[in-house]
């Protein structure tokens, strides 16, 4: 997390809901592989399920600008799972006992499009689009 704060290469963006701080997302980027991981996501237990993450979420990938963007979850995490799926990411891994109470994480990616093409579909490949 300490990275995440301090690396200059990270997007950093809060969301505030009438001058409340509501959420936060932190993406950080990797220049060299064409692709950014959502470092964290946080919605303040207020404001859930009033699609303040979707918006942090795709803010995030906007401002990364990267081919491939990777996030990691707690299996239990159900909501964000659901999210995740919806906005075009897939399970690509399980990290056995990757938090530290020993709940493990899924690992997602979504595959963007850049200018000119379509997003993934769901085998993950992109298609030409109208400019491309």
């Amino acid at each position: 997390m300490l990275a995440a704060l301090t690396f200059p290469d990270t997007v950093r963006l809060m969301a505030t809901w009438e001058s409340v701080s509501a959420g936060f997302v932190i993406g950080d980027l990797r220049r060299r592989e064409d692709l950014g991981w959502i470092a964290t996501i946080g919605i303040h237990p207020d404001f859930r399920r009033r699609g303040i993450g979707r918006v942090l979420l795709r803010a995030c990938e906007e401002a990364m600008g990267t081919l491939r963007v990777r996030l990691t979850l707690r299996e239990s995490n159900e909501g964000a799972h659901r999210l995740y799926l919806q906005e075009g990411y897939a399970q690509i891994d399980v990290w056995h006992r990757y938090y530290r109470d020993g709940e493990s994480g899924i690992v997602m990616e979504k595959l963007r499009a850049r200018k000119g093409q379509e997003e993934a579909g769901p085998d993950g490949r992109l298609s030409a689009g109208a400019n491309g």
